[in-house]
């Protein structure tokens, strides 16, 4: 029987099973370590990825989505979020993720809790699961102010 996560934080152990819940808690451990390796490893690789949020915008295509978390672990601010409040559906060649994520952005001299609605579509490739999408949007437009505030150094 396979464990059920409330939530994931990618310091999960994973189910082993080479499935799509390992490949997200591996998105999660990267993410939140800011591991460029990692997160390639996960993502879908070329022009056919995207991604969808209001700090990247819209983003296609690996090296853009790579140039996007570049900007954010180079930045002032550390962001670790948790995936929670999520269902998990798919077949034997996608895989669909649909959520929230939590957490904090801090700075040297600021902290400030985040909040997202959160979608992570994963396909097979090649055997493994390979993030295809992502989209993420906010609910508190001033959440979101203050969020990219402390991302970009000002008002977007």
């Amino acid at each position: 029987m396979k464990e059920r996560f409330e939530e994931i934080t990618g310091a999960e152990q994973k189910t082993g099973d080479g499935g799509p819940l390992d490949a997200l808690i591996e998105f999660y451990r990267a993410f939140n370590a800011a591991d460029m390796a990692g997160l390639e490893g996960v993502w879908f690789p070329g022009e056919a990825p995207s991604m969808d949020n209001p700090i990247g915008g819209i983003r296609r295509g690996w090296n853009e989505i790579a140039g996007g978390y570049v900007k954010l672990f180079g930045g002032a601010a550390t962001v670790n979020v948790t995936f929670h409040d999520f269902t998990s559906q798919g077949g034997q060649e996608w895989h669909l993720f649909v959520g929230r994520e939590r957490g904090k952005c801090r700075t040297a001299n600021e902290s400030l809790d985040v909040a997202f609605r959160t979608t992570r579509w994963f396909v097979r490739m090649d055997g493994a699961w390979r993030q295809l999408h992502h989209h993420g949007s906010v609910e508190d437009p001033e959440m979101l102010a203050d969020y990219q505030k402390l991302i970009f150094g000002s008002s977007k």
